[in-house]
């Protein structure tokens, strides 16, 4: 064998043997990020349950919310730091202190709300039942005074009040993740225009960008993606809200589904 011929062996030999370094580190820091998630969860959450009991409503928001804030924020600096995600989600800070408004992000996966609510302070987040029943994610969001959306009135009457009491409200007009092959964003739901309209508050659209499907509409969290994962947030139009009756109710979804989509399109060219 010749010199050249050995060199390049040597080389493929390092470049498979630091491939399989990588692909080992990623391994731990994937299932050691869950762990640190899990031992958050179990500490918390009994905590929460607690102060639900002993705090009243005001506090009880104040506090959670707080909480949510604070503890997010630095769980995505660990996942940085671990080299799993990268994150851009400053587009955000512009949002804080702004009066209040609805915050409507697209819904590509279950980490969306907490990007959101890990950098804009006293976001009022709206929640499916199951994520209240959640013995982990449950005692923390219910202390928060988080909205469940298990009665469209009480859902209505309780979005219009965190908006006059001045706190931004986080809510996915899609009211659910965006499947796989269901195109750049499902059709939305109309609650979104009466809250809007009721309230008098304007929608401030989120574009939500990533570059895995990790934690999307059939992704099993034990399901390891492939490292680092990319999580953008930009601020998209803000629309004033619409007027109450039918036709200006229609006209507003159907706008800010055209919006959506066209955001959205894979083909558009990206800045």
């Amino acid at each position: 064998m010749s010199d050249a011929q050995r060199k390049i062996g040597g080389a493929g030999a390092r470049i498979t043997a630091g491939g399989a370094l990588e692909c080992a580190w990623q391994c731990v820091a994937f299932y050691f990020a869950l762990l640190v998630l899990a031992l958050v969860c179990l500490t918390w959450c009994p905590l929460a349950w607690l102060l639900r009991r002993v705090l009243s409503a005001a506090d009880g928001r104040r506090v959670g919310r707080a909480a949510v804030q604070r503890v997010w924020h630095l769980y995505f600096v660990l996942l940085r730091s671990l080299g799993a995600c990268r994150f851009d989600l400053s587009a955000l800070d512009a949002l804080a202190g702004q009066p209040a408004m609805i915050l409507a992000p697209n819904h590509p996966c279950l980490l969306d709300a907490l990007l959101i609510a890990s950098r804009v302070p006293d976001t009022c987040c709206v929640m499916k039942g199951d994520v209240a029943g959640n013995v982990f994610l449950g005692p923390g969001a219910l202390l928060a005074g988080y909205i469940v959306n298990d009665s469209p009135v009480g859902l209505i009457r309780a979005a219009v009040g965190e908006l006059q009491r001045g706190s931004p409200l986080l809510l996915f007009p899609e009211g659910t993740r965006t499947g796989l092959g269901s195109g750049s964003v499902n059709p939305l739901k109309g609650g979104i225009a009466l809250i809007a309209a009721r309230a008098q508050a304007p929608v401030q659209t989120l574009i939500i960008e990533t570059d895995s499907g990790f934690l999307g509409k059939g992704w099993q969290i034990f399901r390891k993606p492939a490292l680092p994962i990319t999580y953008r947030v930009t601020l998209g139009r803000r629309f004033a809200p619409p007027g109450r009756d039918h036709a200006a109710l229609q006209g507003f979804i159907a706008e800010l589904q055209r919006f959506y989509a066209g955001e959205l399109d894979p083909h558009r060219p990206r800045s």
